[in-house]
C-alpha cells in the first residue's frame, strides 16, 4: 500500500469520527476544515518529495554498506554535455544521463556517445514542460513511450529508468510509470546547481554530505556543474567513495 492510498483511508476515517463527534456535541464543525487542510498539505509534499515514494516507489538511494555512489545528470543533451562527457572519460567515471526527448532528437551524436562511452540513458519525459504534471496519465503515457522511442532509435537500447521532472510525482504519472513498465528513479542528494553561483559553495556542498548508496543529482545543462566535476570527482575519490552507475548502484536492469 502506498502513503497515498494510507492518506486516503485516514481521511475517512477522520472524517468518520469528527461526524459521530460533532453529531454527540464533543466537537466544533471547523475540525472538518482542520482535517481537510492537513490532508491537503499531506498531499502537496507527497508530490514535491520523490523520496516519500508517496504516490510511486522510487529508487532513492542505494545500500549504504560500502562507499559507492552514483551521479546522475538531468535534462540532456545539453550545452555542457560534451564538456561533462569528456570529464567523465578523463576519470573513468561512469553517470547516467536522464534525457528529454526532444533533446535528444536534437543532439543524437551526444545521445550515441552517451551509450558508447558506457553510460546509462534514462528517461526524462519528451518536453519536460511545465505543465506535465498537470496532463492525464495518458498523456503522460505517450510523453513516456515517445522518449523511449526516440532514444531507442538512436542508441538501440529502450530505457526502463524514468526520472520525473522536476522530481514531482501524482497518481497519474504513477498510472503512467506502471502503463509504461518504467523504474522511476529519485536522488537522496540535490545539488541545486540550476540555482547555485558560487562553484566552491556547491562543491563543499556536495562533498560535505557523501555517503555510501548517494544518487546525486545533477545537470548537464549547467556551466557551474562542470566547472566543479572534475575536483568533485577527484575529493569523493579522495575520501574513499568509487562510482557506480545508478544502475549497478541499485541492482535493477538498465534496459528492456
Amino acid at each position: 500500500m502506498r502513503p497515498f492510498q494510507l492518506a486516503n483511508i485516514i481521511l475517512v476515517l477522520s472524517l468518520i469520527a469528527l461526524d459521530i463527534a460533532y453529531l454527540l456535541g464533543y466537537t466544533d464543525w471547523w475540525w472538518l476544515l482542520v482535517v481537510i487542510g492537513i490532508y491537503i498539505h499531506v498531499l502537496v509534499f507527497g508530490s514535491i518529495y520523490i523520496q516519500w515514494n508517496f504516490y510511486v516507489k522510487s529508487y532513492n538511494n542505494g545500500s549504504n554498506s560500502d562507499k559507492r555512489i552514483a551521479i546522475t545528470f538531468d535534462d540532456g543533451p545539453a550545452a555542457q554535455t560534451e564538456r561533462i562527457l569528456d570529464i567523465l572519460k578523463e576519470h573513468s567515471v561512469p553517470a547516467a544521463f536522464f534525457s528529454i526527448g526532444k533533446n535528444a532528437v536534437a543532439h543524437p551524436q551526444l545521445v550515441k556517445r552517451w551509450h558508447a562511452e558506457g553510460h546509462l540513458i534514462g528517461n526524462h519525459s519528451y518536453n519536460h514542460s511545465f505543465n506535465f504534471d498537470w496532463q492525464s496519465s495518458k498523456s503522460m503515457t505517450a510523453e513516456i513511450e515517445q522518449t523511449n522511442v526516440a532514444i531507442q532509435s538512436i542508441s538501440g537500447v529502450k530505457p526502463l529508468c524514468f526520472r520525473p521532472p522536476y522530481g514531482v510525482t501524482n497518481p497519474n504519472l504513477a498510472k503512467a510509470i506502471s502503463n509504461t513498465g518504467m523504474q522511476s528513479i529519485g536522488w537522496n542528494i540535490r545539488s541545486f546547481d540550476t540555482k547555485a553561483k558560487d562553484p566552491e559553495v556547491l562543491l563543499q556542498r556536495l562533498l560535505g554530505k557523501l555517503k555510501g548508496g548517494d544518487i546525486v543529482l545533477l545537470h548537464d545543462s549547467m556551466p557551474i556543474t562542470a566547472e566543479i566535476l572534475t575536483e568533485f570527482i577527484i575529493q569523493a575519490r579522495k575520501k574513499g567513495f568509487t562510482f557506480a552507475r545508478v544502475d549497478s548502484l541499485l541492482g535493477i536492469d538498465a534496459y528492456a
